[in-house]
């Protein structure tokens, strides 16, 4: 469940109380080690290491997703989920049968450890883009089994688009925060500069902003569905972690969402070949049609045309743990809108 921070580190003051959490997990064994794996914006997770085994410690620290009862509500999707055949790993109950471990104000939870691996889509197969796509599918319906029908969910809602005189004003917001740096870096050069582009971008494209989607085309999703939350061993998917965002959400488009990530390359161009074997096998399974799936691709489309987050967290929150990420985003959703019918046809295909 990720790499591990510094390998034999302890956990120090601050971090984890781990001696009192293993308290409730008498069958676990005493702590020997607890090492912070690297992977994680929101949260934080551990390899603990007991005399009874190996563990994975999460502690849930996100404001919108880290309260007791939330986290207990995943808990039980996943345990459903396992008992489907859903690659996941269920959290572990204490001596009470408890599945949340509330500790000096905040929550924990211990899962088994899964060796894996992660891989992207230019470590995947044509083969295993297939089988990525049949298990998000396969994610999707199970999830409506376990959890309900979102149309008939009193959360279910509309699900609206951004509005791009919201997104002019952002973006003249973060190129003032850009500009004003008295010693500029490369980021805040390419910031300016694709800033500048994607306000040109959505001037000549802004009479194409997608409608609402009817609360009908909601389900529940996982919510991160991307390389870092899923191991595999070998060729096969392994175990599908980080449930924090599931939620109701439309789930063609977290399929469009999660081809995004699994299949950008450096150059912000999407390989299509992949994307097209995997869109393919996840209507199979997800029993969703071609015309779905091109309304999933306008609308995450405009939200990448309208999406600024890891600007937003550089310059206004001052977190730069995403700053790598930015060249590969910010050339897709160029590269996106002057290839759209090119990715379009290979969603539904």
């Amino acid at each position: 469940m990720g790499e591990p921070a510094g390998a034999g580190a302890e956990c120090r003051s601050g971090e984890p109380p781990v001696a009192a959490l293993l308290r409730r997990y008498p069958a676990y064994g005493e702590p020997l080690s607890c090492v912070r794996v690297t992977q994680g914006l929101l949260n934080r997770g551990y390899r603990l290491s007991t005399t009874r085994g190996t563990f994975f410690l999460k502690q849930h620290l996100d404001a919108t997703t880290s309260h007791h009862a939330v986290v207990a509500r995943q808990h039980r999707a996943t345990e459903r989920l396992h008992a489907l055949g859903v690659p996941v790993a269920p959290a572990l109950p204490d001596a009470e049968g408890r599945t949340v471990a509330q500790l000096g104000g905040d929550c924990y939870a211990l899962h088994p450890w899964v060796e894996g691996r992660h891989r992207d889509g230019a470590q995947l197969t044509a083969a295993g883009s297939r089988r990525l796509g049949a298990l998000l599918g396969y994610v999707h319906t199970c999830l409506e089994r376990v959890l309900g029908v979102a149309g008939v969910h009193p959360a279910a809602r509309a699900y609206g688009s951004a509005d791009p005189d919201d997104t002019f004003r952002l973006i003249d917001d973060l190129l003032a925060l850009a500009r004003a740096r008295r010693r500029r870096a490369a980021f805040d050069e390419l910031a300016e500069h694709r800033l500048l582009e994607r306000r040109r971008l959505l001037a000549a494209h802004a009479h194409r902003r997608p409608a609402a989607a009817a609360p009908s085309a909601g389900g529940w999703v996982h919510g991160d569905f991307h390389p870092l939350n899923l191991l595999y061993q070998g060729a096969e998917p392994a175990a599908i972690v980080d449930w924090d965002r599931l939620g109701l959400q439309p789930r063609a488009e977290e399929a469009v969402r999660a081809a995004m990530i699994f299949y950008v390359q450096p150059t912000g161009r999407l390989d299509l070949a992949k994307v097209r074997a995997y869109a393919r096998a996840y209507r199979r399974a997800a029993g969703l049609g071609a015309a779905e799936l091109a309304a999933a691709v306008h609308r995450v489309w405009w939200e990448r045309l309208n999406d600024f987050w890891i600007l937003r967290w550089h310059y206004q929150l001052h977190d730069r743990r995403a700053d790598p990420q930015f060249p590969a985003v910010s050339a897709l959703a160029v590269w996106w809108t002057r290839e759209y019918d090119a990715v379009r046809d290979a969603f539904t295909g």
